[in-house]
């Protein structure tokens, strides 16, 4: 299953409460780390470590002293969700034969090797689409739901195209994607 790991999550949270805050303050103001921890719901050791990791990263820069802290060092929109993810976890690999050096036993009788690359593709193109600023102004497409909660009232926010049901392939028309990449006729 391809899913984040909670340190990349985190850390797409705290860099997010960072853009909120430096909106709000309209300002480069510094964020403590327990301040984050608390509001965010992180535990603060995994936090700490990882904000270091960010700020190694240059996502983040500390400042020390009584009114110290983090705060962003890049402008949130410059920010994408695959450099954070890459910083946090490494390289993402949806197939081990897209890693090189790595052997498959079957790669050559494999059939969807290129649809997988294309898909892996596709989901590296789209994290890298998505800024924390899109993560932030999401927010505002959120707020403007029905009152369920279930469907949004307009289609403003930058992730609402990305994440769209209707964009997800259908169960039953994956034997004929994997037909047109590979050429040859699967009977399913």
């Amino acid at each position: 299953m391809l899913r984040l790991t909670k340190k990349a999550d985190y850390s797409l949270i705290a860099l997010r409460h960072f853009a909120a805050r430096r909106a709000e303050q309209n300002a480069e103001v510094a964020v403590s780390a327990k301040e984050v921890a608390d509001i965010c719901g992180i535990p603060l050791p995994i936090l700490s470590k990882l904000l270091q990791k960010l700020t190694k990263s240059g996502f983040l820069t500390a400042e020390y002293g009584t009114n110290g802290g983090y705060r962003l060092a890049l402008d949130p929109g410059k920010i994408s969700t695959l450099e954070v993810i890459r910083a946090i976890d490494g390289p993402i690999v949806l197939a081990n034969c897209f890693t090189a050096g790595a052997f498959c036993g079957h790669s050559d009788k494999c059939t969807v090797k290129r649809p997988l690359r294309r898909i892996h593709d596709g989901i590296l193109r789209l994290l890298e689409s998505v800024s924390i600023q899109d993560m932030l102004q999401d927010e505002v497409a959120q707020a403007s739901t029905d009152p369920s909660g279930s469907a949004p009232l307009h289609d403003s926010g930058p992730l609402q195209k990305l994440v769209a049901i209707d964009a997800i392939p259908k169960l039953d028309s994956l034997p004929a994607l994997l037909e047109r990449s590979s050429g040859k006729s699967l009977n399913v």
